[in-house]
């Protein structure tokens, strides 16, 4: 018997992902045209012998997520069921707090996956390497160049033997090029050197810092508490993947991680990819449509294109690198790159809206995503370009293609300074500059 648990996280964390969070909590967010968690679940529901997915996480049970956990019990016959933390407890405060639930049938051993992660989920790999050496703590690793390791959790490992003989997350020297996938499978043994920290913890009696926050005795960081510590005691072993695998911390992440899914459906999920018809827009690599949305023959879509429910694609439109979100309408002639267009936005005609891609180095097969923020030194980075739920776009002399007091928030791809004109549209005899209206969530306006 197998159980998996999936950590999701809560609305305080997350913030680079903003402001697509502000609609939907994270793990919801579509990638490749379902949820981000449900690529999560389906991976655990293939290994043969799972009995139930929990997700631990901070959010409050609302509608859309009760919404979704009954749809994906139905989908793939498990229970799965959602713990909410009473506080944020880290990555393995959860696992600690909610002992008793994972514990409950006597599972032989249950997997653990961060929700913020993309990857094929070699987890059947992971059981057998598992099977053949049980430990207490084995870890999904994969490599990466020296200079992005120092972004992630860094493993030494015994070659011969794969175990963990030192481990530091985020080292701001270079220590290893195999990194923490966060996907990890744990015995139940694996609790007692959390209920270790957690006393420990008590013990200790922490007192509330200086900036008035104390994170309790409940709070354990898997990392640094558990993996640091016990690395080259013979408890951590890492199984290592050449699989794909990114993290999505921040809306041009999840764009490149839609870009991993559909090239991965080709393998699991080939009916969801869109087929070239007769009559039909043409498509180029691999698009997802979803079965409601309305998109016209003369449009061409792809490469890695997500369409969602109840989009409206016009004539001409050309679509590549992007995601476009529930309700979305993309009116004649428009162009539109490296863009996720929000929930109900609006594109207007002979409109073109372009972000800045920040893809991996394609000459360096170890390179991962950079998933930076948003600003650094006070200019706003190059990214992807976002069209927040209910935001248009349109350019000088043509109809709006909504009431502009109901646009939303517009993020530019570059700094300020160097702001290019990049939603822009043409007409027969000139082209023009777009206007674009936002609405600051304090409801401030600004006309760029």
């Amino acid at each position: 018997m197998l159980k998996a648990v999936i950590l999701i996280g809560g609305p305080q964390k997350g913030t680079r992902f903003r402001p697509l969070s502000f609609e939907v909590p994270k793990p919801l967010f579509p990638v490749a045209g379902v949820p981000m968690i449900q690529h999560h679940i389906e991976a655990c529901a293939q290994v043969p012998g799972m009995q139930e997915i929990l997700l631990i996480g901070f959010y409050q049970p609302d509608e859309p997520l009760t919404r979704f956990l009954e749809a994906a019990q139905q989908e793939f016959n498990l229970p799965i069921r959602y713990l909410q933390e009473f506080v944020p407890l880290g990555t393995g405060g959860g696992l600690y707090h909610f002992r008793d639930q994972i514990l409950a049938g006597g599972p032989e051993a249950f997997f653990v996956l961060n929700a913020d992660v993309c990857s094929d989920f070699p987890l059947s790999a992971m059981l057998d390497a598992y099977r053949h050496q049980p430990h207490p703590f084995l870890l999904l690793g994969t490599t990466a160049n020296r200079t992005q390791s120092l972004n992630y959790g860094c493993i030494v490992e015994n070659p011969q033997t794969h175990e963990v003989l030192h481990y530091v997350e985020k080292p701001s020297t270079f220590v290893s090029d195999v990194i923490n996938c966060g996907i990890y499978l744990f015995s139940p043994e694996a609790l007692k050197p959390l209920r270790d920290v957690f006393q420990r913890n008590q013990q200790d009696g922490q007192q509330e810092d200086s900036s008035g926050l104390w994170p309790g005795a409940g709070t354990i960081r898997l990392e640094q508490d558990v993996f640091s510590a016990l690395a080259g005691q013979g408890q951590i072993y890492v199984h290592l993947t050449d699989g794909i695998w990114s993290q999505i911390k921040s809306a041009g992440s999840a764009l490149y991680a839609s870009r991993l899914y559909l090239g991965q459906y080709q393998l699991t999920h080939p009916e969801r990819l869109a087929k070239h018809t007769p009559g039909g827009p043409r498509i180029r690599g691999n698009v997802y449509i979803h079965p409601t949305a309305k998109v016209a023959p003369s449009a061409v879509l792809g490469p890695n294109v997500s369409i969602g429910e109840g989009v409206t694609v016009g004539e001409g439109v050309r679509l590549r690198e992007s995601i476009v979100l529930h309700g979305a309408t993309l009116q004649e002639h428009t162009c539109v790159l490296h863009t996720i267009v929000g929930w109900g936005s609006t594109v207007g005609r002979w409109a073109r809206v372009e972000g800045t891609p920040n893809d991996p180095n394609p000459n360096d097969p170890r390179a991962h995503m950079d998933s930076e923020s948003l600003f650094k030194d006070g200019k706003l980075l190059p990214a992807i370009t976002i069209l927040a739920a209910g935001s248009a776009a349109r350019i000088d002399g043509a109809a709006s293609p909504a009431p502009l007091s109901f646009l939303s928030l517009l993020l530019i791809s570059a700094p300020i300074n160097q702001l290019p004109p990049f939603v822009w549209g043409t007409s027969a005899s000139s082209p023009m500059r777009a206007h674009v209206l936002t609405r600051a969530p304090q409801n401030r306006s600004c006309l760029l």
